[in-house]
């Protein structure tokens, strides 16, 4: 049964969450900006297949990347397997054809219509844009399986009349699609559209850089507050509203790209990373996360040769990095529990909260509490809010999904525990008290 079965997305009733009809939908999703334009529809179902067996359900792809080649020999991306006319209608039948595959995975599409710098560029513009949205209904409407992102790594202020205009006339014309916006480095779409009615969902970009990587000269530097690694803090900046959207992390650190984005002698982001950002989003309220690999995202084909930003992979290689491997178990572990009355649940650290890779994420619901450590430390739970139920504790491995039992916690008030140790410097646990 695919997720649509159950009834349309919509945003759950307390506006933290999605959901199909009365189904909770946990959105885990994965990046794969050029998936439409360097791939023939073979490749795309490998792709597509990899990504349902390791339990992702939406795919971030963008459906106009770029308009031309680069004129520039020297820089132009020669590995491709197969280079496609973005104007003619045989590229358009193409996408269709690549949703229809997810479609019939059970998959979500989650469609950027273009990359933030045709707006730039004024190829995209407040009076093309209604048309651009109707061409996209012809395509796409009766599409079940396809969400709208507008943005695409693009602050909202560029044109904020455009982007209103555009999402507007997208819900007129495909009411039954939720619409969001993907933003610009360390920054999120509430920022500028949290009021507007087009805007089902919220989604940041936690970004690429380290806690010390806040001015690095580039053209991504932002003049807004800089939350290093703490990508959680931008699901309490979304939650801070008086009107309450779901928010997700729609793009953190790529698993193999390099730490600040820029200088491929910098150390690559691992597993162990995109975990924890993964985690620490989600067990802060998150309605899911989204995945990327550096290789994956920009579809690289070229084997011996460095992608852009360095990665030492081809997107085929890419497809068998651990770390996408591991998104499935957090998936199944907030699946197993009524996350969708769920909150953040910091107040039960007796041990105090700890700062930046120390920090212990605790969510907690009626009769459950998850709580994930980076680092493997030892910390203490008040447990006195669950002593009239029968509760039992678990280390749970965010590497294999696999269930530790602990002991029985059943009237306990208190519990201090000590992760077992995996291996040096990779120790990251979740405790699981149900």
């Amino acid at each position: 049964m695919a997720y649509w079965d159950n009834g349309l997305l919509r945003v759950s009733d307390n506006g933290k969450y999605l959901q199909n009809g009365e189904v909770p939908f946990f959105w885990m999703g994965d990046t794969a900006w050029l998936l439409f334009h360097k791939n023939t529809e073979e490749a795309a179902a490998i792709y597509l297949k990899n990504r349902k067996s390791k339990g992702f359900n939406v795919i971030q792809a963008t459906l106009v990347h770029y308009l031309e080649e680069e004129k520039d020999e020297s820089k132009r991306d020669n590995a491709v397997e197969v280079k496609w006319d973005v104007t003619a209608s045989s590229y358009w039948e193409h996408c269709v054809t690549i949703v229809r595959m997810a479609e019939k995975l059970g998959m979500y599409m989650a469609l950027l219509p273009t990359w933030g710098s045709l707006v730039k560029q004024k190829i995209l513009t407040v009076d093309n844009v209604e048309g651009y949205a109707v061409h996209l209904a012809k395509y796409f409407g009766d599409c079940p399986n396809v969400i709208w992102l507008l943005g695409g790594d693009i602050k909202g202020e560029v044109n904020p009349e455009l982007y209103s205009k555009f999402g507007t006339k997208l819900k007129e014309m495909m009411p039954d699609k939720l619409v969001g916006f993907h933003p610009f480095g360390r920054t999120s779409s509430s920022l500028w559209f949290h009021e507007e009615k087009w805007l089902d969902f919220n989604m940041f970009q936690s970004g690429h850089r380290r806690y010390d990587q806040g001015v690095l000269k580039q053209w991504d530097d932002v003049a807004v507050e800089f939350y290093g690694e703490d990508n959680w803090k931008y699901v309490d900046r979304d939650h801070s509203y008086d009107t309450r959207k779901p928010t997700v992390d729609g793009e953190p650190s790529y698993e193999w790209i390099p730490q600040g984005l820029h200088d491929p002698k910098e150390p690559f982001w691992q597993a162990w990373d995109v975990r924890r950002y993964a985690y620490w989003a989600v067990f802060q309220g998150a309605m899911g996360h989204t995945y990327g690999d550096s290789a994956i995202m920009q579809f690289w084909y070229e084997a011996g040769k460095p992608a852009g930003y360095g990665t030492p992979a081809t997107w085929k290689e890419a497809l068998h990095h651990e770390g996408s491997s591991h998104m499935k178990h957090l998936a199944d572990l907030m699946n197993s529990v009524d996350y969708m009355e769920g909150a953040p649940a910091e107040k039960l650290l007796l041990s105090g909260q700890k700062e930046q890779y120390a920090r212990v994420s605790v969510f907690a619901g009626t009769d459950y509490i998850l709580a994930y450590t980076y680092l493997g430390e030892e910390f203490t739970l008040d447990l006195s809010g669950y002593t009239g139920k029968t509760l039992h504790a678990y280390w749970y491995d965010p590497t294999s999904g696999v269930y530790s039992y602990l002991q029985e916690v059943t009237g306990m008030s208190v519990l201090r525990v000590k992760p077992p140790v995996r291996y040096a410097g990779q120790s990251d646990w979740v405790l699981v008290i149900r």
